[in-house]
């Protein structure tokens, strides 16, 4: 998955292109009368999301700015032969540090960074090139996560998260990168944890996110033409759920189905349905469908890669059992 870092948080990354692949203790030691000065021919990130750097005039403010970049700083001179045996990854910083460094620092530190990338089930691009990745980052503690599934809130998403003090994954589908849609010439943001309804209806509530929003729009077509009124709603925020939208749906439609590209066993499908089954079962009246990938990895024959994702036609199917 390609990353991309913005804001003070981005000097995380760095973490992982050390050799030891760990803070050194000692330089996180601090004296209040002790000033903490860049190393010599070191090289760092740090900027802001208007990409000004500026150290705050505050004291207290600056010195633990000047401790972000003593922690992370790095040689700007290291061999090739020391980068490429580096132990560890891009995944133990985001995991180690981006969610846990403002509990871990006591307050001192807010992590603003943005992580974005391309995932998803592309057209016979093999299993490697198939992941899911949202469900390997939805157990992390304090990081946000958000799929954008058209061009306006791909847009809002990204703009929304720069702005953010929180670390915020950002999840595109490598399929959704060649749409196009006229977007407004003013400023706008999408609101983080929000989701967005897609179609209002009365008899069943979907949940859906990024590519399998088309399948299910796909679907609810065929769905109006043999009578049921389906409510499609695009949870876009993936940690945390937007309960408020979400739970507002279920109180009207009393039944749902989720729809998800993400593997059935710890995906994100899974964590919403224990997520409205503690909230809202009692606006049940039957039990919450989930429409998943199956847990395998993905072939790279295309009519085999189709029988893994979630089709239409199951859509389809789901929600006439649902509505019996």
């Amino acid at each position: 998955m390609a990353t991309g870092f913005h804001g003070v948080g981005a000097a995380v990354a760095a973490l992982s292109s050390s050799p030891s692949n760990s803070f050194d203790s000692k330089k996180l030691l601090c004296s209040p009368r002790r000033s903490f000065p860049v190393r010599k021919g070191a090289s760092f990130v740090v900027d802001r999301s208007d990409g000004s750097v500026n150290l705050d005039r505050n004291p207290k403010a600056r010195r633990a700015q000047q401790l972000i970049v003593n922690a992370v700083a790095n040689k700007a001179d290291s061999s090739p032969a020391s980068s490429s045996s580096k132990p560890g990854s891009p995944t133990t910083a985001i995991s180690d540090n981006c969610g846990m460094l403002h509990y871990t620092s006591g307050g001192q530190f807010t992590i603003p960074i943005v992580i974005r990338g391309p995932g998803g089930v592309g057209r016979q691009l093999g299993a490697e090139h198939s992941q899911r990745l949202e469900s390997y980052f939805q157990s992390i503690p304090g990081i946000q996560m958000v799929a954008c599934s058209t061009p306006y809130n791909a847009k809002g998403l990204m703009k929304a998260a720069i702005r953010s003090e929180n670390p915020v994954i950002l999840f595109e589908h490598v399929l959704l990168y060649n749409l196009k849609e006229r977007l407004p010439d003013e400023d706008y943001i999408c609101n983080l944890e929000e989701a967005e309804m897609v179609r209002p209806g009365e008899h069943v509530t979907i949940l859906t996110y990024s590519r399998m929003r088309y399948h299910v729009m796909q679907a609810a077509k065929t769905l109006v033409n043999k009578g049921y009124d389906p409510e499609v709603i695009d949870i876009r925020s993936l940690k945390p759920f937007d309960l408020h939208t979400i739970g507002n749906s279920v109180k009207k439609t009393h039944r749902v189905l989720i729809v998800e590209e993400c593997m059935r066993t710890g995906g994100i499908g899974a964590s919403l349905t224990a997520a409205i089954t503690e909230n809202f079962h009692d606006y049940l009246d039957a039990p919450i469908m989930c429409l998943s990938s199956q847990d395998v990895p993905t072939p790279y024959a295309g009519t085999l890669e189709e029988w893994t994702v979630v089709q239409p036609a199951q859509i389809v199917t789901a929600v006439e059992q649902l509505c019996k």
